[in-house]
């Protein structure tokens, strides 16, 4: 990273203007999660968020990547997830349908079409949340007797329903302004900030528990601290694993296969041109936290669906299934879902979770890196990887290189969102239950990736800015 560029290329005008603007529009996204859904007291249904929070590991994924909108009770309680299933489920149909890929393929105009249609797909996939949402809420609040004054009208939940929705589509204009500010991807970047935003209340928790004082304070290095022993060691160790985790996911997504690139000479008149040589890298992971996201999302439509069932019926065994089975194993539902301890449907969720991550991450690489295009393009500009010919045999090359590295790029990053999961299970084994850090593991996943690949696209914008001294630069 080029640092120095970087602040540098503040002084440009348009540089700066692009910052301010992402920093405006995540300024008006913590606004927006502090504005409650207009349904009866918004206290009352803060309480049923605090006991749902409880019950569903999703929920607490839910409100972490929402930035706190689930626990305040916000009109961005649904959150990105209906964009999310959306852009799944168009990649999916455009994947399968012949006609539509080539649409996809067709330039610019077809990419907007792509777009426009999972944006319209989003609105009636966030009225849908919103709805179920609301009613799960609202039952729990009357299970718990904390409602019995207030019973909505259709006015009341026409006017809940409209606000979440809003809000929902609210983000992904929000999104879609911060991609087209050319740093980063703008979905990616709004989740990001929600996760970080949870930082200040970890900390604060963190703070208060240390300096719960107990019969053994901490001795350090002659002195003694007002804090406790075993919590502070605690924190030191599982801070040293983290730094190492996030070494290891820093390395894993810089690591890249370089393919060099060969350009025939050519003569024109008295001037030639080509000759030359360049690269084409391939990152291990080219499809960066996306398949978390995405397996995240996709694994959180059957625990709703069975939390929606269970509402109507609590008996009803479909809807206990999906909920049990599609929620991941963690410190607040261990002793209710699994009593006699571990059992094998404790595996489920995470052979899913890794199965999709795994999946996608395929998926993914194969939409943002299209082989055979780029064998086109390489061919028309006279390019070539020496010992293989042009066109569908550099096709052909680029897709094994790209396959194999996939292969361990999909197992690495299935494998560090296992971590979480392998933290639990050992601490079962050693103490009976679980540490819980699958959510912490996920949104570790998330940041670092993201700020990765948002610092290396404010260096290269930066580059682009800052080119014309760096060549004054070299002539003096």
């Amino acid at each position: 990273m080029h640092f120095k560029n970087i602040f540098k290329s503040l002084k440009n005008k348009d540089m700066l203007k692009r910052v301010m603007v992402i920093f405006g529009i995540l300024v008006a996204y913590r606004f927006l999660a502090q504005i409650p859904v207009p349904m009866g007291d918004a206290a009352t249904f803060k309480e049923a968020v605090t006991n749902l929070l409880d019950k569903s590991d999703f929920s607490s994924f839910l409100n972490m990547i929402s930035g706190g909108g689930l626990a305040s009770f916000s009109i961005i309680l649904v959150g990105l997830s209906p964009y999310i299933t959306s852009s799944i489920v168009v990649q999916l149909i455009t994947k399968a349908i012949p006609s539509l890929e080539e649409l996809s393929n067709d330039g610019e105009v077809g990419r907007r079409k792509i777009n426009q249609w999972t944006r319209i797909l989003t609105v009636p996939l966030a009225i849908i949340q919103s709805i179920a949402y609301i009613f799960i809420l609202y039952q729990s609040t009357v299970a718990a007797n904390v409602a019995s004054d207030f019973t909505p009208t259709f006015g009341d939940w026409a006017l809940s329903v409209t606000a979440m929705t809003a809000g929902s589509v609210i983000l992904m204009w929000l999104g879609e302004l911060i991609t087209e500010q050319g740093i980063g991807n703008g979905i990616s970047t709004l989740i990001f900030a929600s996760i970080i935003s949870q930082l200040p209340s970890m900390m604060g928790s963190l703070t208060a528990r240390l300096a719960i004082i107990d019969e053994i304070n901490l001795n350090l290095f002659g002195m003694e601290f007002p804090v406790q022993a075993s919590i502070f060691w605690g924190f030191v160790v599982f801070a040293l694993i983290m730094l190492i985790v996030i070494f290891i996911l820093v390395k894993l997504n810089e690591a890249q296969r370089i393919i060099t690139i060969n350009y025939a000479k050519r003569v024109h008149g008295n001037s030639s041109y080509g000759g030359i040589k360049s690269i084409l890298p391939i990152k291990l992971i080219a499809a960066g936290v996306i398949p978390v996201i995405f397996a995240t999302a996709f694994l959180s439509l059957p625990a709703l669906v069975g939390q929606v069932i269970t509402t109507f019926d609590a008996e009803n065994e479909i809807g206990q299934t999906l909920t049990t089975v599609f929620s991941a194993p963690s410190a607040s539902n261990f002793a209710t879902l699994y009593p006699d301890g571990i059992t094998a449907q404790w595996f489920v969720y995470p052979a899913l979770y890794f199965l999709l991550v795994f999946m996608f991450t395929y998926f993914y690489t194969s939409i943002i890196f299209n082989t055979k295009e780029i064998a086109d393009n390489l061919q028309k500009q006279g390019g070539f990887i020496e010992g293989v010919r042009p066109g569908i045999s550099t096709a052909k090359y680029l897709s094994k290189v790209v396959n194999h590295l996939d292969l361990f790029g999909a197992l690495s990053l299935g494998f560090i969102a296992m971590l979480p999961f392998i933290s639990d299970y050992i601490f079962i084994l050693t103490t009976g239950s679980p540490l819980g850090l699958s959510i912490s593991g996920t949104g570790l996943l998330i940041v670092v990736t993201v700020a990765l690949e948002n610092l290396r696209s404010i260096d290269s914008r930066a580059l682009m800015v800052t080119y014309d001294d760096f060549g004054d630069e070299l002539e003096n």
